[in-house]
């Protein structure tokens, strides 16, 4: 009897304290519309991340998630229910989006309107596959989607192919994850799939076993294999790309502590991330941002005045934390940049600012020099840091390993850029990397342009786009403007 009543409470991870990390939260799935098979590999993804998911609706519910339900229907549902108890609050009624944005930031995010089961919201399935067009800078994509959990499972085999030197490997993947994260509703069956661009056999087979299982074997497998793990762990060093993390593994290191035990073979850069390992690992908030930005202002206005300074990278696209910031440093008189950030760099030296940098001289190429081989390249004067930001009194320290002290190490990359080529380089530096590199590959292919972070190029003219912003540029390419926080490919 007492070993049964272990398997069952076993069985039941949605009543287990220990695995527990929002003890505030019980999410009840309804079945309707939603389908036996979904809701259990949505119980099952919910349980991984900590979330508690009861299998029957009671008292103890805060949040009820629904798929393809109108406020009328789940009014409905809930009413046919039994009450909650004296005095307690009914449970919330959600649209299924709360839940996918949650599981996507590994905790509940704040229930908003548009999350709410409230006024009835014309449903629109998938669109017509011939208008999911093939490439990425065709298409709006945001920061949330639908299909988190999907795009990330294709995403970790475009990595794990990085990791191999398989360029087309990587590349399709990424292209499929892409394709996800553009559609404007859940993939739930793989004949959604059918026609849209980027989805071979081997993405589809991927699909169609998460939707049916909830995992798929092979990205499980990859995932949890040494050489993914250790890979990953190197190449989030600063300093550690694919190549050297590649010789470090076949060489017999695994961890951090086997690449201290090496630290006279790394380059000073590479000493500078091992030592800076955890601060660097975690993420940078916006507000960290914000307040670089202040901070490089002040320093960028003394040394230049009329300069400015130009949060780039995700952050622009919207996101709330990021692994490093980038800013673009201008002015509006042209050559007056130039020469520019050695003395940015030590004013903050003198401030105690700078843990590490290093510093690339521009070679001042000319646009209209750009080659085929080298479209992708930019030559811009850049200064490559970690940078000491002071964390504001009583601010938590967040897992760095100096908890105790009142500042971290934030990756910082300050680029200094002509303004006849600032719209080239603020497109450039952007992103998302998938993004970029379809703009570029739209551009060589169906336009015949080169483009990089410089300029556009027609290689048969010999002529050089002249530009005043980055909507000329989607102008000039003929493709529709897609504002920063649509570029997240």
């Amino acid at each position: 009897m007492l070993q049964r009543r272990r398997r069952a409470r076993a069985g039941n991870p949605g009543a287990s304290p220990s695995a527990v990390r929002f003890p505030g939260v019980a999410i009840h799935l309804a079945e309707p519309r939603m389908g036996r098979s979904r809701r259990a590999f949505l119980t099952r993804l919910a349980r991984s991340k900590g979330f508690r998911v009861l299998d029957a609706y009671s008292s103890e519910v805060t949040h009820v998630v629904m798929e393809q339900t109108s406020a009328e229907e789940a009014a409905c549902w809930q009413a046919s229910r039994a009450a909650p108890a004296p005095g307690g609050a009914r449970p919330v009624l959600l649209d299924v989006s709360w839940f996918t944005e949650s599981m996507a930031a590994g905790q509940p995010v704040p229930v908003e309107g548009r999350h709410r089961l409230e006024v009835t919201v014309p449903r629109k399935g998938l669109p017509n596959p011939v208008w999911m067009l093939p490439y990425a800078c065709q298409r709006p994509t945001p920061l949330t989607h639908h299909n988190t959990s999907l795009s990330e499972a294709l995403e970790v085999l475009a990595e794990a192919g990085g990791f191999e030197g398989s360029e087309g490997r990587l590349l399709s993947f990424c292209r499929a994850a892409s394709v996800l994260k553009a559609l404007p509703c859940p993939i739930t069956a793989l004949s959604q799939l059918q026609g849209l661009p980027h989805f071979g056999e081997h993405s589809r087979r991927v699909i169609q076993e998460l939707l049916e299982h909830g995992v798929c074997e092979e990205v499980e497998r990859v995932r949890l294999s040494e050489r993914y793990q250790s890979m990953k762990l190197f190449t989030q060093i600063f300093g550690v790309g694919v190549k050297t993390a590649d010789r470090w593994y076949r060489e017999g290191l695994r961890t951090l502590d086997d690449v201290q035990e090496q630290v006279q073979r790394l380059t000073q850069q590479q000493r500078a991330g091992l030592q800076h390992y955890r601060d660097l690992s975690t993420p940078v908030q916006r507000s960290d941002a914000e307040a670089l930005q202040r901070v490089l202002e002040a320093a960028v206005g003394q040394a230049l005045p009329g300069a400015t300074v130009t949060l780039a990278g995700g952050f622009r696209r919207g996101k709330s934390q990021g692994h490093d910031v980038d800013f673009l440093i201008t002015h509006p008189h042209e050559d007056l940049e130039a020469g520019l950030l050695p003395g940015v760099m030590r004013h903050l030296e003198k401030q105690g600012l700078v843990l590490y940098h290093q510093h690339q001289h521009s070679h001042r190429r000319d646009p209209s020099h750009l080659t085929q081989q080298s479209h992708a390249m930019d030559t811009f004067e850049r200064s490559l840091c970690i940078f000491r930001l002071m964390r504001p009194p009583g601010a938590p320290a967040g897992g760095t390993q100096r908890p105790c002290t009142s500042w971290k190490a934030v990756r910082v990359d300050l680029v200094v850029v002509p303004t006849s080529q600032f719209p080239f380089a603020l497109l450039g530096w952007t992103g998302s990397k998938h993004f970029e590199r379809e703009l570029r590959r739209f551009s060589r292919k169906e336009r015949g342009l080169w483009l990089n972070s410089h300029g556009l190029f027609d290689p048969e003219q010999k002529t050089f786009f002249q530009v005043a912003a980055e909507e000329d540029i989607f102008r000039h390419l003929g493709l529709a403007y897609l504002p920063p926080e649509q570029r997240n490919a």
